[in-house]
């Protein structure tokens, strides 16, 4: 599948693969304060962003569609960071790749299996009337009965597009999101395992990676540790930038006078 990416920056090549009804667009701002030392690849997962839909939605499909875009865009011997679900898509990837990245950086999500997260938002989604709504106010306010959180709701309405012929669509395939939603969930099975540094980055308020959770991180990536972010939720990189710049700039040992 030909993924839709955006290029920023210059340096070591880094993939950041994004999470749940997110886009390369998530993590823009980021990759700015980091372009004088990668040449990023912000990528849109397929039936996410720009890239194309499809009936198949997997973290097999997806950790194949991040090997063809290496090998398609002749990447050699990237880092890859990739956040909730673009966290499980790049751990698929590496531990069946292993000769082709550097180091590895996990957003918020630990490698195990989760319980569906996602019914009330799926829910709400849903509910909006996309073929009759006028603005965008209208889905807030549709979208409002579900979710709670105006940020959450802002978070999601990101995937609303304006029609050239007038109306509204998803940007995202949210039939086949929700027909697989609990293929989104499921853990890491194989039993392989990469000596490559991997970190772990968690938010001190989320409870996507717990203490326990260290038992099969270790197991999968020995020369791995987690770091904890404070006053920050599943949202890491939103809520707290910065901190997450100098996690990132610091593994992937960017000098201390180019920062």
């Amino acid at each position: 599948m030909k993924l839709y990416h955006r290029e920023i920056g210059e340096g070591k090549p880094l993939i950041i693969l994004h999470g749940l009804f997110g886009s390369s667009d998530n993590w823009m701002s980021i990759a700015k304060e980091l372009e004088g030392h990668f040449k990023m690849y912000l990528v849109d997962q397929r039936n996410h962003g720009q890239s194309p839909h499809s009936d198949e939605f997997s973290y097999a499909a997806m950790a194949s569609d991040l090997n063809e875009f290496i090998e398609e865009h002749g990447i050699e011997n990237p880092s890859i960071l990739g956040h909730s679900m673009g966290g499980k898509t790049a751990m698929n990837f590496a531990i069946n790749h292993t000769d082709k990245w550097d180091k590895l950086i996990v957003v918020d999500i630990a490698p195990r299996a989760y319980p569906v997260r996602h019914d009330t938002i799926l829910k709400g989604l849903r509910s909006i009337d996309v073929d009759h709504i006028r603005s965008r106010g209208e889905a807030d306010k549709q979208l409002a009965e579900y979710v709670k959180d105006l940020g959450t709701r802002q978070f999601l309405l990101k995937n609303l597009t304006r029609k050239a012929e007038g109306g509204f669509e998803w940007k995202i395939n949210l039939k086949v999101i929700d027909e697989n939603i609990e293929a989104m969930g499921e853990g890491i099975e194989q039993q392989l395992a990469s000596e490559k540094e991997v970190l772990f980055i968690r938010g001190e308020n989320s409870d996507y990676i717990q203490d326990k959770d260290n038992i099969l991180i270790v197991e999968l990536f020995p020369n791995s540790e987690v770091k904890t972010v404070k006053n920050a939720g599943h949202w890491v990189h939103a809520e707290q930038p910065q901190a997450v710049i100098e996690l990132v700039t610091d593994f992937l040992e960017v000098p201390n006078n180019t920062r």
